[in-house]
C-alpha cells in the first residue's frame, strides 16, 4: 500500500505562515447536457474546463461549526459533506479569495436563526436602493415564520406576512404566506401588497435569487447568500426551537466524526492559503475549545489561527487548532462592507 503524504510548495512553512491558511469554502453548479451530435470546438473546450474544475475539487467535511459570512450573518452547520470546487479562472480553491471557489453540499444539516435571516435579507438580499422591501424583521412562532417590513417602492408602507417554508422540487426555498397585511389591513396576498405582477417582479432583475409565484416568495440559497457561495439541494425544511433547519441531499445520516470535536476537514487535490500551496491536501481545523461550536470567520481566519497552534504529522498532515472568533481578545472588523450579490 502506498504511503499517503501531502506535499507543500511555497515560502515560509515555519510555525507559521499558517496564519495564512484555511477557510470555509464553496463550489460551482455544473450542469451537463448530452447531445446526439458533435459539439463545436469551443463548447468542447468549455466542457473540458468544467471537467477539470470537477477533478480539482477538494473533499470537505464539517461538524458543529458556526460559520460567519459577514459581521452580522452566520449559519450553524450541524454537519456537512461536500467538496470545494474552484470557479472562474482559478485552478484550485484559494482561501484568501472567497470568490475563487464554491462549496458543493452533497448532504448536511444547516440552521439559521430568525435574526441572521433578517440580517441576510436587509443587508444583502434587499440592500439595493431600488429593492421593493426594506426594514425586514423575522420571527418564529408555533412552527411558522412571521415577516414584517416596509414596501419600499410603495412609500414605505408597512406590511406583515405569516406562513411556512418548504423546499421546491429543484431544491430552493418557498415561503408560502397565507396571512398578509399592508397598512395593518388584510390583503389577499403578497402580490396585492406589492402592487405589481408576478412577471414584473421576476423579470425586473431587482433581486437576484428571489422570485415570486402567487402568494409565495422563492429563495435560491446559491444566489442570496454572500460569498463563498454554496451549491446544494434543500430537501427538507423545518422549524426547530428558534432556528430554521435546512436538510441538504435527503434525510441521510451524518458521516462518522473524526472525533468528538468541532472541526472543518479538507482532503485531496490542491489548496492554497497565504503563500503556501498544499498538494494531496489533508488539513483539519479544530476548535481549541471542544465544548462549543467552532466559531469561524473566513474574513479574519488569520487572527484565529495566530491565536491557536498548528501541527504537522509524520505523514505531512496539517492539523490547526484555532480560537473561536468571538473569543479573540480584539475582534477585527471587516475592512469593507458586504458586497451586493
Amino acid at each position: 500500500m502506498r504511503k499517503r503524504s501531502s506535499h507543500w510548495r511555497g515560502q515560509g512553512l515555519n510555525a507559521f505562515s499558517l496564519a495564512q491558511c484555511v477557510g470555509f469554502a464553496a463550489a460551482p453548479l455544473l450542469i451537463c447536457f448530452v447531445f446526439g451530435f458533435s459539439l463545436p470546438a469551443n463548447l468542447l473546450a468549455q466542457a473540458g474546463s468544467a471537467q477539470e474544475k470537477a477533478d480539482a475539487a477538494v473533499r470537505a467535511q464539517m461538524h458543529n461549526v458556526k460559520y460567519r459570512f459577514t459581521d452580522n450573518i452566520a449559519v450553524q452547520i450541524h454537519w456537512l459533506t461536500g467538496a470545494l470546487v474552484p470557479v472562474g479562472n482559478n485552478e484550485l480553491p484559494i482561501f484568501d479569495d472567497k470568490n475563487s471557489f464554491r462549496l458543493r453540499i452533497d448532504s448536511g444539516e444547516i440552521a439559521i436563526s430568525p435574526a441572521d435571516l433578517a440580517n441576510l435579507l436587509n443587508s444583502y438580499v434587499f440592500a439595493r436602493p431600488n429593492s421593493p422591501l426594506s426594514g425586514i424583521s423575522v420571527a418564529v412562532a408555533n412552527g411558522r415564520l412571521k415577516l414584517k417590513g416596509e414596501l419600499h417602492d410603495k412609500g414605505d408602507i408597512p406590511f406583515e406576512s405569516e406562513g411556512v417554508l418548504t423546499p421546491t422540487p429543484d431544491g430552493r426555498l418557498r415561503l408560502h404566506s397565507d396571512k398578509v397585511k399592508a397598512l395593518h389591513v388584510p390583503v389577499k396576498g403578497l402580490m396585492d401588497a406589492f402592487g405589481i405582477g408576478v412577471s414584473d417582479f421576476i423579470k425586473s432583475g431587482k433581486v437576484p435569487g428571489v422570485q415570486s409565484e402567487k402568494n409565495d416568495l422563492i429563495l435560491d440559497l446559491e444566489q442570496i447568500l454572500p460569498p463563498p457561495h454554496i451549491e446544494g439541494k434543500v430537501t427538507t425544511v423545518r422549524i426547530e426551537g428558534n432556528s430554521i433547519l435546512q436538510i441538504f441531499g435527503g434525510a441521510g445520516t451524518a458521516p462518522p466524526k473524526l472525533q468528538n470535536a468541532s472541526y472543518m476537514s479538507y482532503r485531496g487535490n490542491r489548496l492554497r492559503f497565504g503563500r503556501l500551496t498544499m498538494d494531496d491536501a489533508d488539513m483539519v481545523l479544530y476548535d481549541l475549545d471542544p465544548a462549543d461550536p467552532l466559531d469561524f470567520f473566513l474574513d479574519h481566519y488569520k487572527a484565529q489561527v495566530a491565536a491557536g497552534y498548528s501541527k504537522i504529522t509524520t505523514n505531512d498532515q496539517l492539523r490547526i487548532y484555532v480560537k473561536d472568533f468571538a473569543k479573540l481578545k480584539s475582534q477585527p472588523k471587516s475592512s469593507a462592507k458586504t458586497k451586493e450579490n
